[in-house]
């Protein structure tokens, strides 16, 4: 079954306790099902991963070119969380890849402070889901989909 990875950053992993009035209740668990259950309405299978370790998320993007390479994988939904605004390891592994990357924040992260405006993620993203809650992994899901069978 092809797949795609959900990748997350940083401090994902306290999400439903960390700042709830920004980022919501729901836990990383809760999303994980949310993805799984999306992803198999779509026929695909999903790699569920969280790091708040650069290099361990590095090595998932190396890991995940030569299954994007082989059509095995589709590609990552991928919330950087803080590694958004400096991580070039992460986007230069992402560009080395050539790993389809749908960038995705829970929050709308250009109604926040002004470091949160800036991403070093975006010139490489294939589209960015911004300011929907964790309903924005949902759509990142689908447009990752859709952007595989449009090409």
């Amino acid at each position: 079954m092809t797949s795609i990875s959900v990748i997350n950053g940083p401090n994902l992993n306290a999400l439903g306790t960390r700042k709830p009035e920004v980022y919501g209740r729901t836990t990383l668990a809760d999303v994980e099902a949310m993805c799984r259950e999306e992803a198999g309405k779509l026929g695909l299978d999903v790699e569920f991963h969280q790091s708040n370790h650069e290099g361990q998320i590095v090595d998932w993007f190396h890991e995940l070119g030569p299954q994007v390479a082989s059509g095995a994988s589709l590609g990552a939904v991928y919330n950087p969380g803080a590694h958004t605004h400096y991580s070039y390891a992460i986007r230069d592994a992402i560009e080395g890849t050539s790993v389809p990357v749908i960038e995705t924040h829970i929050s709308n992260v250009h109604a926040r402070e002004e470091f949160r405006h800036h991403s070093v993620i975006s010139p490489l993203a294939s589209g960015i889901v911004v300011g929907f809650g964790v309903y924005g992994y949902i759509l990142a899901i689908r447009g990752l989909h859709q952007l595989s069978r449009a090409a």
